[in-house]
């Protein structure tokens, strides 16, 4: 299946290094490869392969190389001053691709060696719009029950959908998390994950948590961001003009994987949504170079909305959610009234569109097809 991104790649290649960076098994790699197909002279090298290893240190690719492929890079130490040396004097034909897991876009941000050289491109799982950018048919309800990532969204077999998301997990929780960071209390993080999947779209309290699984509030809020680095979760914060205000307000969680979280269908709904709205968010910014976040909002008297979209720290769309339910909640509302955000209510069994209480009652399916990836 064609993924939505790989235009945009090939036409930033022309102009700069691209990282595509994206949560363990997203199809990273194999969207690199298809990258290498518009390239008569590409050359792909894995850090994790022993002989692409020593070409990689030598630098040993032909003169002709016109697209250099490295994926797993980041696991070779001072990986960023290599890079960037090579990027520095590569001959002007040549074009240079960066894949790798969410330690490429931790090291990323630890520093500006490579600042002004490179282009990110951030790969999450398949959502409605990219299927059907792509020119296939949506199915919602598969992708609530299986998730978007591409092997178990292909899957002819439940079986394999579950064999496959097993593994998965065992393979985050045992190499990715304590290769990540050195997690002391193993069990405290299996625990911390298996409560989070029962409280998607509630504010996390870190202290509520921390006596729930017997652990230090910090310790808490360390986990929550090794399983963010490692796009296993996403945090989504209330918006506020004081970003740090915002930030220490209580975050909801929400999966990637979508087939993770356990709740009823209208929870699973919000799930996919969140994650659809962030998509479309990552797409404005990596695509566009727009601003754009992510955030809901909250009154001190508990008066909240689901999700709103912001632009350049200027609100530009709220969201509601609901399973079934076609009338307006009242926050949205309330909020629209007060400080006149455009707001739409998304509805996953809704027999007519409508406009109520200059609020728009939408199908979620044909608000999320209509969203740019």
């Amino acid at each position: 299946m064609k993924r939505q991104q790989t235009d945009y790649i090939v036409n930033d290649l022309k102009k700069k290094m691209v990282f595509i960076t994206g949560p363990r098994q997203v199809g990273k790699t194999w969207l690199a490869k298809e990258i290498a197909k518009f390239f008569p002279e590409s050359v792909y090298l894995n850090y994790d392969s022993s002989e692409d290893r020593q070409i990689i240190k030598n630098e040993s690719w032909l003169e002709k190389t016109d697209l250099l492929i490295l994926d797993e890079l980041h696991k070779m130490k001072g990986w960023k001053n290599y890079l960037k040396g090579v990027y520095d004097t590569k001959p002007d034909h040549r074009m240079i691709l960066v894949t790798g897991s969410a330690r490429l876009e931790a090291f990323r941000q630890s520093g500006d060696s490579l600042a002004g050289r490179f282009f990110r491109h951030r790969l999450l799982p398949f959502s409605v719009a990219e299927i059907l950018h792509i020119n296939e048919t949506p199915d919602i309800e598969k992708l609530i029950d299986r998730g978007g990532f591409p092997e178990p969204l292909l899957a002819e077999e439940n079986v394999d959908v579950d064999r496959w998301r097993n593994q998965y997990m065992d393979g985050l929780i045992r190499s990715d998390v304590l290769d990540f960071e050195n997690i002391h209390d193993f069990r405290a993080m299996q625990l911390l994950l298996e409560l989070l999947r029962s409280r998607v779209g509630f504010p996390v309290s870190y202290k509520s948590i921390a006596e729930d699984i017997q652990i230090a509030p910090n310790t808490v809020k360390k986990y929550i961001q090794i399983l963010e680095s490692l796009y296993i979760i996403f945090k989504v914060t209330p918006f506020s003009k004081n970003i740090a205000r915002s930030i220490l307000k209580e975050p909801k969680i929400y999966f990637f994987d979508t087939g993770l979280v356990k709740g009823d269908e209208g929870v699973k709904f919000e799930n996919l949504t969140a994650l659809s709205l962030l998509k479309h968010v990552y797409g404005m910014h990596d695509f566009k170079g727009l601003p754009y976040t992510l955030n809901y909002l909250r009154t001190k008297d508990g008066a909240e909305v689901d999700f709103c979209i912001v632009n350049d720290n200027e609100p530009e769309l709220m969201i509601e959610v609901k399973r079934s339910n076609p009338e307006p909640g009242k926050a949205l509302v309330n909020f629209n009234k007060r400080y006149n955000i455009p707001g739409i209510q998304l509805v996953w069994h809704l027999k007519r569109e409508k406009r109520e209480k200059n609020i728009d009652v939408r199908r979620g399916l044909n608000y999320l097809m209509s969203l740019i990836i």
